[in-house]
């Protein structure tokens, strides 16, 4: 019997219900998003009756998540970036030098003296006068090898130290270089995403493109030479003392004082001096490590002006707690445990390896690590984002009239309920992109044209299984209960390979390619349960209303 279990007929129709909830704030773009920057200017900066009146623009139990707007539909600019990773090496070896000619010169009765000469870029060469002693240089000097911090690293130092007659050559290990290069690529990252989030903008694209790119598209941003000029800019880096921890938001820090959220820490905020000890503009260096107990840690380095200030600051505030506070939140808040005269100094915790490398990038974050140079620049304006809209806008009326106009006069009323299920299905569509946060571009509205041409093709096998049931003298409830039995496998079969190309195309491709990829696999999932769960179902209910002797498909 042609029959749909309660339990089942509830869940339908809750995923349904579900799915255009999600959709519905697109509906109302404008308003919603007018609320959504309300609400979030109101945490950031706290409420005024022109934000709450804004807020309440859209009911607060309602969803609120929109589907963002790319650059070809909001206009913004496109930069391609490529990073000078070699130029870490030469940084990594002008650090490495003030400790190899420390090391070195404890053993100078045995090596004589020490003197840094010319060398290529990313090695450091050191000339020693007693080049008997080259064997115990080379101890020494490998003795400073670190293990490198990665997790394709694992069991590999950072430096290779060989010797050619009364030069000692360092240069980086190939597994460190892979490593920096990461950690450079991650650095460059995290930079240029705080950067462009203190505008303000929505749903920036930022993301790595190969070894040494990286893509930056901001929608909504004035020109391409606007979004380099912010990319420029850097990071407020400073190293504060601690006067106290609270969980007071709104404590009055005391005159010279400031008070600042923690990072990490939700609800704590910290009480600073003012006046910095030291800032990011003196910080050599900082990289992930390993502590004495082998646990992951976070080692950085001042220059010699900074090591100055901080040698003298710890070694009067032994005990003390000391601020690591990146643009106005405190990122880390150590206690120092003895005088630091080197101007170098450990942070540990209990860090992961990723964590201990993300607090590393964190510290570098003053300023971008390496030069780049931008490959391809591109300014969209608003204008072409409002054209593209409209245009597909027009591509999806149509799509929609031929395809409704097709299946109303190819199969009548059964036609008709395929109609209100292909509805449905670009309707749960949209809130399936607005739930995952997806962004919308132009090849991604090309992916839902596509979609609602694709998505009556289930619907095509049913009715024409349903038909070929019919000619056998079968009772309409059997013909119908046939059909979709028989027609299951080929709408499995055609689907999931069409879903297979798009996880294909995510995976391996980027940008437009991706935002086609992601509304095309969606709508293949929509489409599938409209065709099989939806429209199965409204067919149900009209049967069981008109209980009809004989059907016409």
């Amino acid at each position: 019997m042609l029959q749909i279990p309660l339990w089942k007929r509830v869940v339908i129709l809750g995923l349904v219900v579900f799915g255009l909830l999600f959709a519905l704030p697109n509906l109302f773009y404008p308003r919603v998003e007018m609320h959504n920057d309300a609400v979030a200017e109101i945490e950031r900066m706290g409420a005024t009756p022109e934000r709450e009146a804004a807020a309440s623009s859209w009911p607060s139990w309602l969803p609120a998540t929109l589907v963002n707007l790319g650059l070809d539909l909001r206009g913004g600019a496109h930069l391609l970036a490529e990073v000078r990773v070699e130029d870490v090496y030469v940084d990594r070896m002008n650090g490495y030098w003030p400790e190899i000619r420390d090391a070195l010169r404890d053993e100078r009765d045995t090596v004589g003296t020490i003197r840094r000469v010319d060398a290529p870029a990313g090695e450091l060469h050191v000339r020693i006068s007693q080049s008997d002693g080259m064997a115990r240089a080379l101890e020494v000097v490998r003795g400073l090898a670190r293990p490198v911090v990665s997790l394709t690293g694992a069991g590999a130092t950072d430096i290779t130290v060989a010797g050619s007659g009364d030069t000692i050559i360092v240069q980086l290990t190939d597994a460190e270089k892979q490593a920096t290069d990461d950690r450079t690529i991650q650095q460059s990252l995290e930079i240029i995403r705080r950067r462009v989030d203190e505008v303000g903008t929505r749903e920036p694209t930022i993301q790595r493109q190969g070894a040494d790119r990286i893509l930056i598209q901001v929608p909504g941003i004035g020109s391409a030479e606007e979004l380099k000029a912010l990319i420029g800019t850097t990071a407020k880096l400073t190293f504060q003392p601690v006067v106290r921890r609270t969980t007071n938001a709104d404590e009055s820090p005391g005159a010279r004082n400031v008070i600042l959220p923690s990072l990490d820490e939700e609800g704590v905020y910290y009480v600073l001096e003012d006046t910095a000890v030291v800032t990011g503009e003196e910080l050599n260096d900082s990289q992930p490590a390993f502590d004495q107990n082998g646990q992951p840690a976070v080692t950085f380095r001042f220059n010699p002006s900074g090591a100055r200030k901080f040698g003298q600051y710890t070694a009067e505030n032994v005990g003390s707690l000391f601020a690591i506070v990146l643009d106005d939140e405190v990122i880390s808040a150590p206690q120092i445990r003895e005088a630091i005269p080197s101007g170098s100094g450990q942070i540990t915790g209990n860090f992961s390896v990723e964590e201990s490398t993300q607090l590393s990038v964190l510290l570098r974050a003053g300023a971008l690590p390496a030069e780049m140079t931008f490959l391809e620049e591109r300014t969209i304006g608003p204008e072409l984002g409002a054209d593209s809209i409209a245009a597909g806008r027009i591509a999806c009326i149509i799509a929609f009239v031929a395809v409704l106009l097709f299946m109303g006069l190819s199969y009548g009323w059964f036609g008709i309920l395929a109609n209100v299920a292909l509805l449905l299905n670009v309707g749960l569509i949209f809130g399936l992109l607005s739930m995952i946060g997806a962004t919308l571009t132009l090849p991604g509205i090309a992916g839902i044209v596509l979609t609602i041409g694709m998505a009556v093709d289930a619907n095509v096998l049913v009715f024409e299984r349903i038909r070929e049931e019919l000619k056998t003298a079968r009772g309409p409830s059997r013909a119908i209960e046939l059909g979709y039995e028989k027609a299951l496998s080929a709408i499995l079969d055609a689907n999931i390979t069409t879903f297979i190309t798009a996880v294909i195309l995510f995976v391996m491709g980027s940008g437009p390619v991706r935002g086609f990829a992601v509304t095309l696999g969606l709508g293949i999932l929509t489409s599938v349960f409209t065709a099989i769960f939806v429209t199965r179902l409204l067919i149900v209910m009209w049967f069981e209303r008109r209980r009809p002797k004989t059907i016409e498909v």
